[in-house]
């Protein structure tokens, strides 16, 4: 008998990077004791150490079997022939770190053991080492947590993937808060950009928040983003939609004599009226765009042809002469022209050359008069007119994002119009791009201090093959993005419905639970390790668990995240039917409501509820809640909670909130008098 607990048998087979173990007797029962800390043997996905004299190898259990053996063998194998497959990952000297790839194979009636917490360690990096941050515990061991190498992960991209309710969401925030720490890096640049607005509650000490109809009260920021930043391919898609070769020269030209003039106007260092194109990043204003075009295509005029100009216009006059409209381009109102007179004389009243543009200026009229895309053709403070140059300049929008003195920026892009979701994520992500790109070698680019992007719910705008802005630009951006500076973090529950292109370009991976077959298939397809069979264990994760592949690790690894605490939770928990804390849950009474608040939130596209943590709250004794705080002022009730959430009730009564204080049992009277009697938030 072995007296060596971490024995779990000898090497029976060798093919390249894949050996077969053939178990020992002693291995059967499946459980040993090192140290005084148990660990279950011949586990899929548990670790193995192969000792070569001076050196060890390590591997990946992927496979464990037995099998019958011929009675004449069955007194040396009473147990059958057990056996093991072992995928070989890496060596280590002894007293030196862990390394991948093996120079040396082992050979047959080598021992394999087990690898205890201690070798564990060695393989996953030092607690204390300077470059990680730390995610979770392995789930083999408690006590050793699991390493994430901060320098891999955001240079060679990484992705977030699992299915709902897997723990996503949660995962991304402990690793953003990790990543944050102001004492390990107090520099940090990372932009979130959240379509869903899940995540300005958990980041929001950590964030600065910019939404297009900002919650100021909660410290968010207006969202402003100037058209005249944009290429012309980003820009005519959004403003005055697909145009053929002519029109589009025609557009193209407008915009290019609205830059020149700008720039003799109002000059800006590094361009000048004779190097400016369509597509440099210099104010124009796109209200005098429409009204040139406008004039174009509407104006009517005193003399024919080519001798047609500004002048010549034939503006409506009423019966003493005096012009009825001039028109205004900043309220998007167009002149008033005579109508077309085919009289003699002086009075005959010609069109203009026909231009085949009449509906695109249409819908840029439109669109600039749509108060949702405000944010877009009214930019304040990088709004220019047709007399006057906008207050700021570009740079102070890219120190908005990327030089703010708090370590996450989170682009609250809830409120969007879907119609140019897409279009705009791929315009902000260009942006920051070229910007990063042109400045490498300035202390403000990325190559010194890099910016990491999180692209939230990234299977709604990368699809595969997609010809749309974002997929552009993040295929680029994952291709080149490394050698600026610039990382990605794609987050997704539907991989498969991924690029196939930005998800084999992502060097690390961190998958949750995954049921479906094809989301699986391209998870396995996408990582560099030569352990595909681990992916089969992604249905069977458990909620926060997870399995780390690629660069960000030294080994993949199965884990359990550290939760954030309770207040710092994106706001996806699942609803609950039957909820025994909180006001809601379909065990409740049946109560009459009324949905005018509900309305005005979204017509105010606003979910979230103002006032959280500024009420002053006192503690209760109660195995439900927390504390409670009154104000007599607005008739608000706080109740926070033991499981961190956090109600308003609104129109109560001083009597009420005074005797849930004095009740013995606070819990009691909450159920039976104020819930389902007062209207409530969660905040």
């Amino acid at each position: 008998m072995s007296l060596d607990p971490t024995l779990l048998g000898t090497i029976q087979d060798v093919r390249g990077s894949v050996v077969s173990v053939a178990l020992t007797a002693e291995s059967v029962s499946g459980l040993t004791f090192i140290d005084g800390e148990g660990y279950r043997l011949g586990q899929v996905g548990s670790f193995v150490r192969i000792p070569i004299g001076y050196l060890d190898l390590f591997g990946v259990v992927s496979q464990v079997g037995a099998g019958a053996v011929p009675e004449r063998l069955a007194a040396l194998q009473p147990f059958g022939h057990r056996w093991m497959t072992v995928q070989l990952v890496g060596e280590g000297q002894s007293g030196r770190e862990f390394q991948r790839g093996v120079s040396q194979y082992p050979t047959i009636g080598d021992e394999v053991h087990l690898v205890a917490s201690q070798d564990l360690g060695r393989i996953y990096g030092r607690r204390d080492a300077p470059n990680c941050i730390r995610l979770g515990h392995l789930a083999s061991a408690d006590a050793v947590p699991a390493l994430i190498d901060a320098n891999r992960l955001i240079s060679r991209h990484c992705a977030v993937v699992g299915a709902t309710g897997s723990g996503k969401s949660t995962t991304v925030v402990s690793l953003l808060r990790g990543l944050c720490d102001a004492t390990q890096f107090p520099s940090a640049r990372i932009i979130v950009f959240d379509i869903h607005g899940e995540y300005a509650k958990p980041l929001a000490n950590a964030a600065d928040v910019y939404s297009v109809v900002p919650n100021t009260s909660l410290g968010e920021k207006e969202l402003r983003l100037p058209y005249w930043a944009l290429t012309s391919d980003e820009l005519l898609p959004m403003t005055v939609g697909t145009l053929d070769d002519v029109s589009r020269t025609t557009v193209l030209d407008k915009i290019l004599s609205l830059k020149q003039r700008s720039l003799r106007e109002h000059a800006r260092p590094g361009v000048d009226p004779e190097t400016v194109t369509a597509d440099s990043p210099v104010p124009f204003s796109i209200h005098e765009l429409w009204f040139e075009l406008h004039r174009m295509i509407h104006a009517t005029h005193t003399v024919p042809g080519t001798a047609q100009s500004v002048d010549t216009e034939a503006l409506a006059v009423d019966q003493h002469g005096a012009i009825i409209d001039r028109g205004d381009p900043m309220l998007v109102r167009p002149p008033r022209y005579r109508p077309q007179s085919q009289a003699a004389g002086e009075d005959k009243i010609y069109l203009s050359p026909p231009l085949n543009i009449r509906r695109p200026v249409e819908v840029l009229a439109s669109r600039l008069r749509d108060p949702r895309l405000a944010f877009f053709f009214q930019p304040t403070p990088w709004l220019p007119t047709p007399t006057t140059s906008p207050e700021a300049d570009i740079d102070q929008l890219i120190q908005a994002w990327v030089g703010s003195e708090k370590p996450i920026v989170v682009l609250d892009l809830s409120a969007i119009p879907t119609s140019i979701l897409t279009q705009l994520v791929g315009v902000l992500l260009r942006i920051l791009f070229d910007a990063m790109f042109w400045g490498r070698n300035l202390s403000e680019g990325a190559r010194e201090r890099p910016v990491l992007c999180v692209l939230e719910e990234a299977h709604a705008y990368l699809q595969e093959g997609s010809p749309g802005a974002a997929a552009v630009t993040v295929r680029r951006l994952a291709k080149e993005g490394r050698k600026y500076g610039l990382g990605l973090m794609v987050v997704s529950q539907r991989p498969a419905e991924v690029d196939s292109t930005i998800l084999s370009q992502c060097g690390s991976i961190i998958a949750l639970r995954l049921g479906n077959h094809s989301d699986r298939s391209h998870v396995a397809g996408a990582i560099s390790d030569n352990l595909e069979s681990l992916t089969e264990m992604l249905p069977i994760l458990r909620t926060g668990e997870a399995i780390v592949f690629g660069e960000c690790v030294h080994l993949p690894l199965r884990l359990v995240i550290d939760p954030p605490p309770d207040a710092q939770r994106p706001d996806s928990a699942d609803p609950m039917v039957y909820d025994g804390n909180g006001p809601g849950g379909w065990n409740r009474s049946r109560e009459p409501q009324a949905y005018g608040h509900l309305v005005e939130r979204w017509r105010a596209q606003r979910a979230r509820v103002e006032g959280r943590g500024q009420m002053e709250r006192s503690p209760i004794s109660s195995s439900n809640l927390l504390a409670a705080g009154y104000d007599a002022s607005t008739l608000v009730l706080e109740v926070e909670y033991r499981n961190g959430r956090l109600y308003a009730y609104y129109d109560v009564p001083q009597a009420i909130y005074d005797a849930l204080m004095a009740a013995p049992s606070p819990g009691t009277f909450l159920n039976e008098h104020i819930k389902g009697t007062y209207r409530y938030a969660r905040l």
